[in-house]
């Protein structure tokens, strides 16, 4: 009993898939697969089946992936469909283009790039820093503490040295000690050498020599007041004169040892009206160089001054000051 389309007259050997691989097959005439006739001999028409031939079955070998499921059959005897041998049908798409896609692919985190990382090396030096200001900080607070008890053991106990050493015993030796500084003369005008015209007067009020006394009639070339001093010690000193003008300004000259002469500015300083000799009292300075020992200043009326002055004082300055 025969089944058309899976039995026939040839027998089983003579349906031969791969017949067209071995030369007894090429040589009956079978072919590589093609459309319409699948792989083995060429397949004949229904019912032109010829024995001795071989027979086309209708579950014919077809290529791997050409059989498709779950769509509606094709006509029977209806080949598949025409495609060039090789070329990949649907079934050997990229598996994302199935229905639900591709599974998800786990993406591995990215490797962190080469020679970088935390940096330790820049935290541990900042952190070595902050507790070396704050040792810096504990240790300036600690002295400044101990600066202010010292300070106060200081005033509490004012004879008590705050050096664990002992305090030494001041010299007995009368030469190791000190000196008070020497008085530097302070003269009247009236008790000094005079030379020339100048004379001695006590009639203008306001003087601050003895006896309201100065040295008036200056105002003649050749007239003059000597006064000799002893100094201690070589070095600057300022000399101080206190002078009345009759509300005008005055200049004489100062000759100090064999130095050259300078002029001696004596304005009118007081600002007194013009004539008022008692209210034209005033002081005047020049800083000069003195020699340990004794020292002789001059101060006169010479050729181009304007001598009309009355001379109250003299005094004596160490240093070059102004008042």
């Amino acid at each position: 009993m025969t089944t058309p389309g899976n039995n026939g007259a040839s027998t089983p050997e003579d349906d031969d898939p791969f017949g067209y691989l071995y030369e007894d097959g090429q040589a009956s005439g079978a072919n590589p697969p093609r459309t319409g006739g699948g792989y083995g001999y060429p397949g004949p028409t229904v019912g032109q089946q010829q024995p001795g031939v071989p027979r086309t079955s209708y579950n014919q070998v077809r290529t791997v992936g050409e059989r498709q499921y779950g769509q509606i059959p094709q006509q029977q005897y209806q080949g598949p469909p025409q495609q060039q041998y090789g070329q990949p049908t649907a079934q050997y798409a990229a598996p994302e283009t199935y229905p639900g896609g591709a599974p998800p692919r786990q993406t591995p985190p990215p490797a962190p790039p080469q020679g970088r990382g935390p940096n330790t090396k820049g935290l541990l030096i900042g952190a070595v820093a902050v507790v070396a200001a704050v040792v810096i900080g504990i240790a300036v607070a600690l002295a400044s503490n101990n600066d202010g008890k010292d300070k106060k053991a200081d005033t509490a106990n004012p004879g008590k040295s705050s050096s664990s050493q002992p305090s030494q015993q001041p010299s007995a030796d009368p030469s190791s000690s000190a000196s008070a500084p020497a008085d530097l003369p302070k003269d009247d005008a009236a008790t000094l050498t005079l030379g020339g015209s100048a004379q001695v007067g006590t009639n203008v009020p306001g003087a601050k020599g003895t006896g309201g006394a100065f040295v008036g009639n200056f105002n003649n070339v050749g007239a003059s007041v000597t006064w000799t001093v002893k100094v201690p010690n070589d070095g600057p000193y300022t000399l101080f004169v206190t002078y009345g003008v009759p509300g005008k300004d005055a200049k004489t000259t100062l000759n100090v040892d064999d130095s050259p002469p300078a002029k001696m500015n004596m304005a009118n300083f007081a600002k007194a009206q013009a004539g008022a000799w008692d209210k034209g009292w005033t002081r005047t300075f020049s800083w000069i160089n003195l020699k340990k020992g004794s020292n002789t200043i001059k101060l006169s009326c010479e050729q181009g001054d304007q001598c009309e002055v009355n001379l109250d004082q003299f005094e004596l300055r160490a240093g070059q000051v102004r008042n």
